[in-house]
């Protein structure tokens, strides 16, 4: 089912769960298994199956991609997943610190912070509210 890795005291354990069923779990621990009886049964998993969204396309069929991933500039806070700008949050000239928020993305139907990642001046901001951007673009740099 699912594997973990856990330290305990400087030791690292390699955890496999094998199966649970009702309050029992079947787990490796290093290689070694053991039945583990929990205190509250596990939780059923619910699987959710959905149709991949489907892009915006032009009249060829092609997807239209508004901002494409351009070569990365040093010092440029990247997308960390694709997505539209729903607001920027700053101006060329501001001064920013690490973990403001400089602009936000909408991503997988959530709104997502995307936050300085290190104190310093914004030099340019690479996209205007609307635009659809891939994950790995640059959206602002930051000097």
């Amino acid at each position: 089912m699912k594997s973990f890795k856990y330290t305990i005291n400087g030791n690292t354990y390699k955890v496999h769960i094998n199966s649970v069923v009702d309050d029992v779990a079947e787990v490796e621990v290093n290689g070694t298994p053991y039945n583990v009886k929990m205190e509250k049964p596990a939780k059923k998993q619910l699987v959710t199956l959905k149709r991949p969204a489907q892009a915006p396309t032009n009249a060829s069929g092609e997807p239209v991609i508004t901002r494409q991933a351009a070569p990365s500039v040093a010092g440029a806070v990247k997308s960390p997943l694709p997505g539209v700008i729903l607001s920027v949050d700053c101006k060329v000239g501001d001064a920013v610190k690490r973990g403001q928020k400089i602009l936000v993305l909408e991503a997988m139907k959530m709104e997502n912070n995307i936050n300085a990642d290190r104190d310093g001046k914004i030099v340019e901001i690479k996209v205007n509210k609307g635009d659809s951007v891939l994950e790995g673009a640059d959206l602002v740099v930051i000097g």
